[in-house]
């Protein structure tokens, strides 16, 4: 039951970080998925992939796309 229910607010946060206008949203929403997604491997007994997976999409990519934003915007000067 927690599998399903873990796999459902992976596919939500993906598909809302898919649509969102705001990049840094997106951003969260992306880290929020992979977030889900390590702990549905570790319930799935996969400790190893788990914490790979917590440590690239749960935080490295969701930092290097909010530098990516911050270091793109345009200066209204």
């Amino acid at each position: 039951m927690l599998e399903i229910v873990l796999s459902i607010v992976i596919v939500l946060s993906a598909i809302l970080a898919l649509i969102q206008k705001d990049l840094l949203k997106a951003a969260i929403l992306t880290g929020f998925a992979g977030a889900a997604l390590a702990l549905l491997f570790q319930v799935l007994l996969a400790p190893d992939v788990a914490l790979t997976q917590a440590i690239v999409e749960g935080a490295i990519v969701p930092i290097f796309i909010a530098l990516a934003v911050k270091k793109t915007q345009r200066s209204d000067g």
